[in-house]
């Protein structure tokens, strides 16, 4: 008896090892636009960019994206 029950907590258990848990949006959520930035030192912050400035930001996404494009990289 004792060891039936023992076969069933076991199994309990590695099933519960298989449930799917809820998926739900977490993390830092803000209001503040992404240029604006976080204050925070290099290496978080890319050199010679200040918080706010718009223009900067998009050229600095368009940087690292064309470096990140295989395409360009195909002879």
């Amino acid at each position: 008896m004792i060891r039936a029950a023992l076969l069933i907590a076991a199994g309990a258990l590695a099933l519960a090892g298989c449930a799917e848990r809820e998926q739900t949006a977490g993390g830092i959520k803000s209001d503040q636009q992404v240029f604006v930035g976080t204050n925070k030192q290099p290496p978080f912050m890319a050199a010679g960019w200040k918080p706010g400035d718009r223009a900067a930001w998009e050229q600095q996404v368009k940087v690292r994206t064309q470096g990140q494009n295989d395409y360009v990289k195909v002879p």
